[in-house]
């Protein structure tokens, strides 16, 4: 299993970013994909996620309303829209799936929300 991050960089508070996950080396469509992130001095913490059947989202109430989480199964990609980002959104944001009750992550890619 290989998750990679991309997308990620400065951006002004109210703009908006678009984060993109690479899966390989399992059947992508198969499984649940979930996004986390991490901000300097504090613990991850789950973003959303989304589901392999149906494509049904859930969300941290701190990005409802502000984030969408998609997944393109022919790209095997998972997608994190962030728009009216704010400060608190800096962080480094993870890919994350669970396969055999064993949790894969990618390194990251660090979103930075500032003026």
């Amino acid at each position: 299993v290989q998750l990679v991050e991309s997308g990620g960089g400065l951006v002004q508070p109210g703009g908006s970013l678009r984060l993109s996950c690479a899966a390989s080396g399992f059947t992508f469509r198969n499984y649940d994909m979930r996004w986390y992130r991490q901000a300097p001095g504090k613990e991850r913490e789950l973003v959303g996620g989304i589901s392999s059947v149906g494509g049904s989202t859930n969300y941290a109430d701190s990005v409802k309303g502000r984030f969408t989480i998609s997944r393109d199964n022919a790209r095997n990609t998972v997608y994190l829209q962030m728009n009216s980002l704010k400060p608190d959104d800096t962080a480094v944001y993870f890919c994350n799936t669970r396969k055999f009750q064993r949790d894969y992550w990618g390194k990251g890619t660090l979103v930075t929300v500032s003026s």
